[in-house]
């Protein structure tokens, strides 16, 4: 690691020209940060990529219980300036090593008696600061009602957007000018979600993505997301400025905080090209490195699961019909045979992990009733054999996935928490999938706010000192926390495939937008690979998965997970054995990854070099648009050849009219070699490339468009 001190601490001089402070700057490459007070006393910061206007001059500062002007006032004791250039790998993840290269400004700032410190740091493709109070005599314990952060945008950008909601991130993505956002249309008409609170009509939710009409892409969002509320972002329609809005609790307060303390980093990424908000570290480097030592257990894992059946209305999570009968109901889809039909699929084509739900009691009245005790953990339904099972799947080389469904009753999933993880670590899970459908029990406290922040982490370190993985469902958006707790591998926090089964699904552009807004913080638990895109719904004959079978392929590169299931049942793949195939060779943890071309809402095309391998798997996808990307192998070892196997779209596939259809064929090609790649609508294509031997190198030809 290397600190270069550039400046020691200095009294700001009483040089004011008009009422306005000095003016610090800080920069790295094109990316400049400038900090000064104005005439008021209120903090602001600007940042530019070059001589172009990313945010204008934007307030800080909050409203506190115990100050209700803590924004303005203020006056800068010092500041110091240091440079940090180190590299750290991670656990798991999309590269093997990670540079951490930043600038950084710390200014000291004081108000009456109270003291504040802001931190800075400029990156070469953005910006992060945060708020630190130090410990003080007139500051000890505090309440935060308001954070008054600005991001003053230059001009009426087009957004890809949400709704700011206080418990769910699983609404349809909205594009329009920021002018234009108003979600209360979205909000009434997105019945499917179980759980709707939204009350600022004017109110997005982060990773909020952005492009100038001049071709800049800017994205904003927040990292290290401790012991705080999630911050949404209010839209001045007029202005455009916007600001910060914390998720609050049940009697409105928006973050108990207790010095020394520091709120998450907030985030501006920015580029020219949108492939670089798509390879930005910048998240994962303002989080504190991992708190666990040992991390030789974690490891991550494809699986299958029997839960697209239950989505589909094949089968049910519950044993009986309901809650006053025990009855069995004759469609439980978590009895013992079935599951081993799952495990013997998983053990023949490779797959370590087998995710059942439904499996323990609690499920005929779990939904609905915000009812506080629903779930045990531990006991299962007759037909489902703990112990018998988790034997069966050790004897074929496989592990069964726990699942926890909490209802919305994080108090009593607390209360159980050991019980449970003992539960998980003496029959073998080695993950647990965790869930939270409906509202919160604390009653009044919502899924994105302060209490229900610190009660993710919670489990996430409790999982931890059982050695147990972490896929989350229903939680806040990720902030790049899986640097630090290694062993929270994956969340949902956003509209995933399982719309397309019960609800009106996702457009084919949803895909392309992801990795711009949710998957900046962390990766998500998407649950591709779905190959009977019509006719699987048992209760509505008109669903439809709105990708072809060649997207869903695709989507095991650009949608990242290290937790990434294999959702189709497996009498549909049984159906197409040959394009199963890339799904059993596909990795999910890796040591390179390229962004080859991406547009958000178009088209993404990634490449990713599997980890200890030299084989690159490469996934396309585009919108409701047919394309064709021009893609250069440049990223191949120089001198190697490779058998490329292509997973494609057929001529006339469509992801409405014609969805199954794909056709694969290899050839030989090397780092010079550019493939003409044709994508149809709502389609992709999928791609193994793996350096060939001798005998391959006689009997596959050369690459010809």
């Amino acid at each position: 690691m290397i600190f270069r001190h550039i400046c020691t601490c200095f009294l700001l001089l009483l040089a004011m020209q008009q009422g306005r402070a000095q003016e610090l700057t800080v920069q790295q490459d094109k990316v400049k940060l400038t900090f000064a007070l104005d005439q008021h006393g209120t903090p602001r910061y600007a940042v530019h990529l070059g001589e172009r206007v990313i945010v204008k001059p934007s307030a800080m500062g909050f409203v506190l219980q115990e100050d209700s002007v803590f924004y303005k006032n203020f006056k800068l004791l010092a500041n110091e300036k240091k440079e940090v250039d180190e590299s750290w790998t991670p656990v798991w993840g999309e590269v093997n090593r990670i540079r951490n290269h930043y600038q950084q400004l710390t200014v000291h700032l004081q108000k009456d008696a109270l003291l504040l410190d802001i931190v800075f740091r400029v990156f070469a493709d953005g910006v992060g600061f945060r708020y630190e109070f130090p410990e003080q005599p007139t500051l000890n314990y505090f309440v935060v009602k308001e954070e008054r952060t600005d991001f003053q945008l230059s001009g009426d950008h087009t957004a890809f957007w949400i709704p700011g909601d206080y418990d769910t991130n699983e609404y349809e993505y909205t594009t329009s000018k920021l002018s234009a956002i108003n979600n209360r249309d979205m909000v009434a008409a997105s019945t499917a979600i179980a759980v709707r609170v939204a009350p600022d009509e004017h109110a997005v939710q982060t990773p909020l993505m952005l492009k100038t009409s001049d071709g800049l892409y800017i994205n904003i969002h927040e990292a290290a997301l401790v012991n705080y509320s999630a911050m949404q972002l209010h839209v001045d329609t007029a202005g455009f400025t916007l600001r910060s809005s914390l998720v609050p609790d049940a009697v409105g307060n928006m973050a108990y905080l207790h010095t020394p303390c520091t709120t998450p980093w907030r985030t501006v990424m920015v580029s020219d090209k949108a492939a670089d908000i798509l390879s930005s570290k910048m998240i994962l480097n303002l989080n504190e490195p991992s708190a666990i030592a040992q991390t030789d257990w974690i490891k991550p894992m494809k699986y299958v699961g029997v839960w697209w059946e239950m989505q589909t209305g094949k089968s049910t999570w519950s044993y009986a019909a309901d809650a006053r009968h025990t009855t069995p109901s004759g469609k439980h889809g978590a009895n013992n045979d079935n599951v081993k039909r799952y495990i013997d699929f998983a053990a023949a084509n490779h797959i370590p992990g087998v995710l059942v739900e439904g499996w323990d009691t609690g499920w005929e009245d779990w939904f609905g009733n915000w009812k506080e005790n629903v779930f045990d953990y531990v006991t299962p339904y007759p037909d489902f054999d703990v112990k018998g099972l988790q034997a069966y799947a050790a004897n074929k080389g496989v592990q069964l996935i726990m699942h926890n469904e909490t209802s919305g009753a994080a108090t009593d999933y607390e209360r159980q928490l050991d019980t449970a993880f003992r539960f998980m670590k003496q029959f073998g899970y080695p993950a647990v999938k965790t869930g939270y459908v409906g509202r919160i029990i604390p009653r009044g406290e919502h899924h994105d706010g302060q209490w229900m922040v610190n009660h993710y982490q919670r489990v996430a370190t409790k999982a931890a000192q059982y050695q147990v993985m972490v896929d989350a469902h229903e939680p806040m958006r990720p902030t790049g926390l899986q640097r630090t707790w290694p062993n929270w591998m994956a969340s949902e926090a956003g509209r995933g495939n399982e719309y397309n089964a019960f609800a009106n699904g996702n457009r084919p552009e949803h895909e392309t937008i992801l990795p711009f807004t949710r998957l900046i913080g962390g990766p998500m638990d998407y649950t591709p690979g779905i190959f009977k895109l019509t006719g699987y719904s048992s209760w509505d004959s008109t669903k439809r998965v709105h990708t072809t079978l060649a997207k869903q392929l695709a989507l095991y590169v650009t949608l990242y997970s290290p937790l990434q299931m294999a959702a189709d049942l497996p009498e549909n793949y049984a159906l197409h054995p040959d394009a199963f195939q890339f799904i059993r060779e596909v990795p999910v943890d890796w040591d390179d990854t390229r962004i080859l071309a991406a547009e958000p809402g178009d088209y993404i095309s990634i490449a990713r070099k599997g980890k200890g391998s030299d084989n690159w798997y490469l996934g396309a996808i585009t919108d409701e648009n047919s394309r064709q990307l021009e893609t250069s192998l440049s990223f191949l070892d120089e001198g190697k050849q490779y058998v490329v196997t292509m997973y494609a779209d057929a001529p006339d596939a469509d992801w409405y009219r014609n969805p199954e259809a794909y056709t694969i064929r290899s050839f030989i090609a090397n780092q010079h070699t550019t493939l003409s790649l044709k994508l149809a609508s709502g389609g992709g294509v999928a791609i193994s490339l793996v350096p060939a031997t001798t005998a391959q190198l006689k009997t596959i030809k050369p690459y010809r468009k």
